[in-house]
């Protein structure tokens, strides 16, 4: 049985599992589409990817697809911890622009359902973290797109300020940027 945690933003949910604990560790059943389909949630996976983030302080993202190649993805720690985060893209949302962060890691098992419309982003909070998150369609370098970690109308509260970054991820624009680019069509 799965719990399933609405957020302030709509279509973004918290799902905690059923951990089955004894003396040799745990079992829990991560996904399963029928009993999903009961609590509402019906998409069709195609595909996982793994991160891994020797250091502490790892900031990856924040990140999303422009359509045709948009994605659900569901988010879940291995091994480690995560502050992890979306933000609302959806221009008819009425949460357009905000965003929701929530510590996942492998003692509480949470999981982050983030559907379409939504930029995404982590940090790592320990070391030798690892991620597994499931995704509904194909990557595409053509429509990926993001927003720099730091962005001043954002202001997320990041666990760290002088994070680890790619090349790529610290040369994103900004969120003003990329809502003036939407804006004009580009």
């Amino acid at each position: 049985m799965i719990q399933v945690i609405e957020t302030k933003l709509e279509g973004l949910k918290i799902i905690e599992p059923q951990v089955h604990n004894d003396n040799r560790g745990y079992f829990i059943e991560s996904y399963n589409k029928n009993e999903w389909k009961e609590h509402g949630i019906d998409i069709d996976f195609i595909q996982d990817n793994q991160s891994f983030s020797r250091p502490k302080g790892v900031i990856r993202g924040l990140h999303y697809q422009d359509e045709p190649f948009a994605q659900t993805k569901l988010v879940r720690v291995l091994v480690g911890e995560i502050f992890d985060v979306a933000v609302d893209l959806r221009r008819n949302s009425k949460t357009f622009g905000q965003w929701v962060s929530v510590y996942l890691n492998d003692c509480n098992q949470r999981q982050l359902l983030i559907p379409k419309g939504f930029a995404h982003g982590f940090c790592t909070t320990v070391e030798n973290t690892h991620v597994l998150y499931k995704v509904d369609n194909s990557y595409s370098r053509k429509h990926e797109k993001g927003i720099i970690w730091n962005d001043s109308i954002l202001k997320i509260d990041w666990p760290v300020n002088t994070p680890i970054l790619s090349e790529k991820d610290n040369l994103l624009p900004t969120f003003d940027e990329i809502v003036d680019k939407t804006k004009q069509g580009v």
